[in-house]
């Protein structure tokens, strides 16, 4: 029998960087039938690969379990013992990956290129080069072709897993809006006084439950928010429940962050709200439409790569002041009202 075709496939985080991933796989392995995946990331992650024929798992703690450059060694060896891996697909390209592959000799090997040139380029204070670079899923695909697997991004895809009812209380027949009200870095967040007349909006218009996704930590500001058709799952189901309702949306609102990414691998609507980050640096939702991202046109945008720098003319949040709820809350419904 001839070896098996599989790749080994590094990233770690963050989260939304790890979603992008999922629609790349899911058309790789669709489109290479003879060919296996084991993907290597942080164990939280685990759900979002459930499902994916031909596709291994193995979640590991590189901060934890296999820390520092002996931690590496050791997971080197484990990965090695699973499976004669014919290639190595580096998605992330730091510090620690760059550790692994050296480890893993003997395999081909392709890196991401991430394009930080041209980045640096779109978010210079001056003369900044403002267009579509080149997306993150394109980025992933050429690490893919480099091996030998092109992947075809236009081809048709699907992923909704089944409902799992009960998850909201009296959301049945009703539609239902995520809002993913925070994120990472303080020049991606929409003023949560604003996003919460948006959730207040949403919920006074006729039919719509509008459901509030965050972590643990976030859940008790959520709860205020909560009233008539609007209820907080934060802190309240685990992951893979979250995932599982996400798909069931039938719009989500949140700003350029991991939430977007999440509702995007499941086909879900996004309206998105930009403000120190654009979209055109390459990390916009899956097939998402570019009219239902939010977004002012002003000449200190994008001020960084991942939002985690204050914009020098408006400071943390200022390039989103200007975007009112009002204009959030009717796009929405405009998306709503033609479903």
């Amino acid at each position: 029998m001839a070896p098996q075709t599989h790749i080994l496939v590094f990233r770690f985080s963050a989260l939304g960087d790890v979603a992008m991933t999922v629609p790349v796989l899911r058309l790789l392995l669709q489109q290479h039938p003879g060919l296996h995946v084991t993907f290597v990331s942080a164990p939280f992650v685990a759900p979002m690969f459930d499902g994916i024929e031909r596709l291994e798992f193995v979640g590991v703690d590189t901060k934890k379990d296999y820390a520092g450059l002996a931690g590496l060694s050791r997971l080197s060896r484990r990965l090695k013992k699973l499976h004669r891996f014919t290639a190595v697909a580096d998605l992330h390209n730091v510090l620690r990956t760059k550790v692994l592959r050296l480890f893993l000799s003997g395999l081909k090997k392709a890196v991401i290129d991430k394009g930080r040139a041209e980045k640096k380029e779109l978010t210079r204070p001056e003369n900044k080069k403002l267009r579509q670079l080149k997306t993150g899923f394109e980025r992933y695909a050429d690490v893919f072709a480099a091996l030998g697997y092109p992947v075809d991004l236009q081809a048709p895809y699907v992923n909704k897993p089944g409902p799992l009812p009960g998850l909201v209380p009296g959301a049945a027949g009703k539609k239902l809006v995520g809002i993913a009200p925070f994120a990472r870095h303080e020049p991606k967040m929409y003023p949560l006084d604003k996003m919460k007349q948006v959730a207040e909006g949403l919920a006074a218009a006729q039919g719509i439950q509008v459901i509030l996704f965050g972590s643990r930590a976030e859940a008790p500001v959520l709860e205020t928010w909560v009233g008539e058709n609007i209820y907080s799952v934060a802190g309240r189901i685990s992951f893979h429940d979250e995932l599982n309702l996400i798909s069931q949306l039938d719009l989500m609102v949140s700003m350029d962050s991991a939430n977007m990414h999440l509702a995007s691998m499941y086909s879900v609507p996004v309206i998105s709200i930009w403000g120190g980050t654009h979209p055109y640096l390459g990390f916009y939702g899956w097939r998402q439409p570019m009219a239902n991202a939010i977004q002012l046109d002003l000449p200190c945008r994008p001020s960084s790569v991942f939002g985690n720098k204050p914009c020098p003319v408006h400071g943390e949040r200022g390039c989103m002041q200007g975007i009112s709820p009002a204009a959030v809350t009717a796009q929405c419904l405009e998306v709503i009202s033609a479903m």
